[in-house]
């Protein structure tokens, strides 16, 4: 700016875009692009600001609908040089050290509407037929949150654990076997796209935009958003038969190399940030 050259902010949420168009006030040849990474009706805080900024961005169809103003849809990427199958997914999963043979993990920040509620019912269902797996919670709980966490798990016996967030959270993907995506919402879901790079078979709860990510029973599969009793028929086979969770493991790999390499978002940026008058 000094030099006289253009600049673009982008930022994520609310606090920083407020700030971002304080600076374009002031500042010289300033333009302001904001990703929103929720999905709903905005609040008129949000939209109020929204509506200023020079471009807006969203991660899925589901966002563009219901922010209600012009966007462009930019889905995450997934550097697949970090997030790939291990060489041997029981030795990946034995190293992590929480006990079993196989694992299947729920990762994600634990609260209410994240799902772990749904999987921790799901699983008391489901794991005593299945005494070679164990199931980890992998996310950190805040707040009262954290007394939620501690009531699920009293419930949840022996086979299921809390390992809190987790710095490198690539080796919980490369271990587990399944990958449980519980949640009520999503505006697009990396977890899931980085599970499916790391070779994971991916249980999801069906949220609008998923149908774009997961061919059902090939490269994963999905249940009615709060069926438990769903939830846990789609389980049972898949800690039944494991095989058949690593065929759509591998399945999935190839699928996350296709809809969700880092190159794509990294190009779909640079080509808003260029549109910018």
């Amino acid at each position: 700016m000094a030099r006289g050259g253009g600049l673009v902010l982008h930022v994520h949420r609310n606090l920083e875009l407020l700030l971002a168009l304080l600076l374009r006030l002031v500042g010289r040849n300033v333009r302001v692009v904001w990703t929103r990474h929720s999905v709903g009706a905005p609040g008129w805080w949000t939209a109020a600001l929204a509506r200023r900024a020079d471009a807006r961005i969203v991660l899925s169809e589901e966002g563009a609908r219901t922010l209600g103003l012009s966007s462009v849809v930019v889905p995450h990427g997934v550097d697949v040089r970090v997030f790939r199958p291990p060489e041997d997914r029981a030795a990946a999963w034995a190293a992590l050290g929480v006990g079993g043979e196989r694992g299947l993990a729920v990762v994600g920040r634990i609260r209410p509407r994240k799902g772990q509620g749904d999987a921790v019912e799901a699983l008391a269902r489901t794991l005593p037929e299945a005494p070679a797996w164990r199931a980890v919670l992998v996310g950190e709980a805040r707040g009262g949150d954290k007394a939620w966490l501690a009531g699920l798990l009293a419930r949840a016996g022996a086979a299921v654990s809390a390992v809190g967030e987790q710095r490198d959270v690539g080796r919980w993907y490369q271990g587990a076997t399944v990958l449980l995506q519980p949640s009520h919402e999503e505006s697009f879901s990396l977890v899931l796209a980085e599970a499916m790079a790391s070779g994971c078979c991916v249980v999801a709860a069906r949220l609008p935009h998923y149908a774009a990510f997961l061919e059902e029973g090939r490269t994963g599969f999905t249940y009615p958003v709060g069926d438990l009793a769903r939830l846990a028929d789609v389980l049972a086979p898949l800690l039944r038969e494991p095989v058949l969770a690593e065929a759509v493991g591998r399945a999935a790999v190839d699928a996350a190399r296709t809809l969700f390499p880092l190159e794509n978002e990294v190009a779909a940026l640079e080509r808003v940030y260029r549109s910018l008058p």
